[in-house]
C-alpha cells in the first residue's frame, strides 16, 4: 500500500476512536455529575469512575456541587 494512503487510513482511523473516546469521557463526566448530585460519596464515585479524585472534584465544581459540610457522612450499607 502506498504509505500516504496508509497514512490517510490510519489518521482517519484515529479521528474515528478519539471521537469514540471524547463522547464516552462525556458520558462519564455526566454520570460522575449524576451520581454527585444524587448525594453519593465521591470517594465512592471516584472508585468506580475512571477518574482521580481531583479531578472528580474538578468535575464537581465545574458544575456547581458543594463539597460536603463537615461532620459525619452518609455511610455505604452492603
Amino acid at each position: 500500500m502506498d504509505p500516504m494512503t496508509n497514512l490517510d487510513k490510519a489518521t482517519a482511523r484515529y479521528r474515528e476512536t478519539e471521537a469514540a473516546h471524547n463522547a464516552a469521557r462525556d458520558a462519564a463526566v455526566e454520570a460522575v455529575v449524576n451520581a454527585l448530585e444524587a448525594g453519593e460519596r465521591p470517594t465512592d464515585v471516584t472508585a468506580r469512575s475512571p477518574f482521580t479524585a481531583a479531578y472528580v472534584r474538578r468535575i464537581a465544581r465545574d458544575n456547581g456541587i458543594e463539597p460536603a459540610r463537615p461532620g459525619p457522612k452518609k455511610t455505604r450499607t452492603a
